[in-house]
């Protein structure tokens, strides 16, 4: 495994987290279930991540007889963003679902072209790069961390909130915005003049009640479920950015599995990414008109002028960026994007 020397307390937490790899083995025998499988994520079971997750767990167990048992921890209860991909690849937990902006910070910043701001128009467009050749391909790369790359699902597009309307570029001027950790979604703010904060998912409704940040990105699920509207006064329907994730397991466990066990986990996973993908749309609008029900938080859409402001303001970050995600990559999916 590569990396940059760690700090004292990352090599704690890492102590922490070997231990537990230690003392909870990949595969148990648990009444009838024969392997167990921990999956654990980061947002709340109600949104589409949660619910795919969900549905996984129930196809695995039905079509195993129970052979195989799923146990499911969301909402950051196991692991939260710092800690998740470290106790994956130590074996703490077999599988996980991090966003795709997360595998930049282990070693793999191709995934970044996905932070790029404004790239996608849709989540048709969105498709045609994680389903097609250059998703695959960057699957298969995961492999050098000891990682199997297993699939993608969408949660939709990233919406601007503070308490103030994010209209225009200026609008952003001296803002704290809660951010993943991605040199792309931190550059794409600092060009529009606001100061990142690179914060954990779990810690983001903290931090905005505290002032710790003024405000985020976030699909409207995330948003409302988390009950950001409670600190944000504003929610501006920017679609500026994508948000998906890359389902992704420990490969010593994976090559532990049967053939037929493997086969079991591949196709529920593939039916519970199908499902996933389908409601992640209805998801984000159910969550929008509770928010409009609610009336905690004012919402606005983005004319055609202020989001072509917007989009223009932002194209320094593919100069800056290009290089360090693979300026070709860059190229080439514009390329496959392009009418």
């Amino acid at each position: 495994m590569t990396g940059l020397p760690l700090a004292s307390a990352a090599r704690r937490r890492l102590a922490w987290l070997l231990l537990l790899a230690l003392l909870a083995p990949v595969t148990i025998v648990h009444a009838e279930a024969r392997v167990l499988i921990r999956f654990s994520h980061v947002v709340a079971e109600e949104t589409p991540k949660g619910l795919a997750a969900n549905r996984f767990k129930a196809l695995v167990e039905q079509r195993s007889d129970g052979r195989i048992r799923v146990d499911i921890y969301p909402g950051a209860s196991r692991y939260n963003d710092n800690d998740e991909m470290e106790a994956l690849r130590l074996g703490a937990v077999e599988m996980l679902a991090p966003s795709l902006s997360k595998f930049g910070r282990i070693g793999f910043p191709e995934f970044e072209l996905f932070d790029l701001p404004f790239l996608f128009d849709s989540i048709e467009d969105v498709r045609r790069i994680s389903q097609g050749p250059i998703g695959r391909r960057l699957l298969v790369q995961l492999g050098r961390q000891g990682l199997v790359g297993l699939g993608y699902f969408d949660n939709g597009f990233k919406q601007m909130s503070a308490n103030r309307p994010l209209l225009e570029p200026t609008d952003f001027l001296g803002l704290r915005m809660r951010v993943q950790s991605s040199r792309v979604i931190a550059a794409q703010f600092r060009v529009l003049g606001a100061r990142p904060v690179s914060l954990p998912f779990s810690e983001t409704r903290r931090a905005l009640a505290t002032g710790v940040v003024e405000g985020t990105e976030n699909p409207v699920s995330n948003f409302w479920t988390q009950r950001m509207d409670q600190y944000q006064t504003d929610l501006t329907l920017s679609r500026h950015g994508y948000i998906g994730y890359a389902v992704v397991a420990n490969r010593r466990f994976w090559q532990s599995l049967s053939d037929a066990d493997r086969e079991v986990v591949s196709s529920a996973l593939r039916d519970a990414l199908d499902f996933g993908n389908r409601i992640a749309g209805t998801q984000n609008e159910k969550a929008l008109e509770e928010l409009r029900q609610a009336g905690t938080t004012r919402i606005h859409t983005l004319s055609p002028a202020q989001r072509a402001r917007l989009r223009q303001a932002v194209q320094p970050v593919y100069d800056e960026l290009a290089g360090r995600i693979d300026a070709a990559l860059v190229q080439e999916v514009q390329e496959t994007l392009r009418p």
